[in-house]
């Protein structure tokens, strides 16, 4: 038995023995391991025969802790409980475990088939970033784009990562173990355009491959991400561009104008798109393609002033701007300032208002040269928005179509986002015009509604919730406040101007936090995975310190 135990103290010892946390050699017997390791907050053995640290010592613990009788609640003997998730979206599944702590997160099953030598961490993180990349030059939230991000690394097997997401720049880290190196990698977004189409098929790669039931190679998945990226915009050009004429035709007509001013606001709308497009051909910044497409729809405007025709020239006009108010990037950067991405989201809102400033600066150049050729509008005729019920239904209807494909969505999209755009107006209507609530809280609680219609049937179809949400906010844009500030600092009314700007300003934030309100209102109605209510669903942040 002797020689027994001598040789048995001779072999090798594990890899665990080398641990920085393990007890050298010589030192004590080793208790027996447990199924689940200490936790390095524990109150180690033997502490509690030393003598107890002086009163007000900065190594003493509290008078009221006990690492012997500590509560399960938080060192827990037996270890922290393996959650299931496969019962919910994939979005859900992620957004819950990016919200835990890295040593609270379930232990991962592998979705895909490995190799025995263990996931390929270099493909699957250039994978990762690649599809972040798609999502974020989409128009995604960042909060979104790391869901993706982390769901794609996880069901490859790289469960220790931690993805981050700025405006553009996507990184992703991986640590195999405690003791181990970490592997990072990046990737920069240079270009950034509008395809929800395209955003829905990356959609659908991550849910396949987050999805138990489906085997995606690495292969596959590049493959498919390759003809993503190869594929063409599911609309011409020349439908573009009519449909950027009948949304501003319809806006015109949903603030009190004709037939005559329908017309004549699709041809600004669709002149302006044509510079915007000979300016982006010639590179010119984003900037100054604003400062050009807003010109036309206000320069036939003014013509229609000098001419003498009586026609509501400020809808014409407040038709061309609701064609390019910033809405979409609007929406993400309060989207991504309330779920906690706070450099996102400032990075959005400065884009934001550099674009809002070059629709300034082309309708104010235009109005200024219109004064001084004499022309008289009306800056109240601005205010007077005849009710028409059943029109201007019809027409925000025509409204959000048109904003659908601007977007370029798929076509069994743009038929819902029609009817929640309806819903949205029809609240708004009722609530401003027959409740005399004020414009701001009545456009809150519309886009609310858009965001809870938007956000369930995202859930109902595995997609992003952006083709349900984006075009359908289109009716509620402050295209009227906003032209009626400009034309009032155009006449040198600076304060009155500026009055107005700042209530359109309180519209588009009001639209914003009303569609992410909604949003976040329709977890209630799901199961969130990982607890037993959507009530003990974990804040996207803690900023109060604990």
């Amino acid at each position: 038995m002797a020689e027994a135990d001598r040789a048995e103290d001779k072999k090798p010892t594990s890899d665990e023995a080398h641990s920085a946390f393990a007890r050298p050699s010589g030192t004590g017997t080793d208790a027996p391991e447990e199924d689940q390791p200490t936790s390095e907050f524990a109150f180690p053995d033997g502490m509690a025969a030393q003598p107890a640290e002086p009163e007000g010592s900065a190594f003493a613990p509290p008078a009221t802790y006990s690492g012997r009788h500590s509560p399960p609640a938080y060192t827990p003997g037996h270890g922290f409980p393996v959650a299931r998730m496969p019962e919910s979206p994939w979005q859900d599944r992620m957004r819950t475990m990016l919200r835990m702590p890295v040593d609270v997160r379930p232990v991962p099953e592998p979705v895909q088939k490995q190799s025995e030598a263990g996931p390929a961490v270099g493909r699957v993180l250039d994978l990762t970033l690649r599809i972040g990349e798609l999502l974020l030059a989409g128009g995604e939230g960042a909060e979104d784009v790391e869901a993706a991000m982390f769901a794609v690394a996880r069901s490859y097997g790289l469960d220790r990562c931690e993805p981050t997401v700025t405006f553009t720049m996507l990184s992703i880290t991986h640590q195999p173990s405690l003791v181990g190196d970490p592997v990072s990698a990046s990737r920069t977004v240079r270009r950034r355009g509008t395809d929800y189409n395209r955003l829905a098929a990356v959609f659908r790669l991550v849910d396949d491959i987050s999805a138990h039931e489906i085997d995606v190679s690495l292969e596959e998945a590049y493959r498919r991400l390759a003809e993503i990226r190869r594929n063409r915009h599911p609309y011409p050009g020349w439908m573009l561009t009519a449909a950027a004429g009948l949304l501003a035709g319809a806006a015109s007509t949903l603030v009190g104008g004709g037939v005559l001013v329908f017309l004549a606001a699709a041809i600004g709308a669709v002149l302006g798109d044509r510079l915007a497009w000979l300016c982006a051909g010639r590179g010119l910044p984003e900037f100054y393609q604003f400062v050009v497409a807003a010109m036309p729809p206000a320069a036939i405007g003014v013509a229609l002033k000098l001419a003498d025709i009586d026609l509501r020239a400020s809808a014409v006009i407040t038709g061309g701007l609701f064609a390019l108010l910033p809405g979409r990037a609007l929406v993400a950067a309060v989207q991504d300032g309330l779920t906690g991405y706070y450099i996102t989201a400032s990075a959005r809102l400065l884009e934001v208002m550099y674009l809002f400033i070059g629709i300034i600066m082309g309708v104010l150049v235009v109005l200024y040269v219109g004064l001084q050729l004499h022309a008289k509008p009306n800056p109240d005729e601005v205010l007077l928005i005849t009710q028409r019920p059943l029109i201007q239904i019809a027409a925000s209807m025509v409204l959000v179509f048109t904003f659908a494909i601007l977007l370029q969505q798929e076509r069994s999209t743009v038929w819902i986002v029609t009817l929640n755009g309806a819903v949205a107006w029809v609240t708004y209507g009722a609530l401003h015009y027959a409740g005399n609530i004020p414009p701001v809280p009545s456009t809150a609680i519309a886009a609310g509604l858009v965001g809870l219609f938007g956000q369930l049937f995202s859930r109902y179809r595995f997609a992003s919730a952006l083709p349900y949400t984006t075009a359908a906010i289109g009716p509620l844009l402050p295209g009227s406040a906003t032209y009626y500030g400009l034309l009032l600092i155009a006449e040198n009314r600076l304060s009155e101007g500026l009055g107005s700007l700042v209530n359109a300003a309180a519209i588009a934030l009001a639209i914003a936090i009303g569609v992410n309100l909604g949003s976040e209102t329709s977890r209630l109605f799901m199961r969130i995975p990982g607890a037993a209510s959507a009530a003990t669903r974990r804040a996207a942040k803690r900023t109060r310190g604990f």
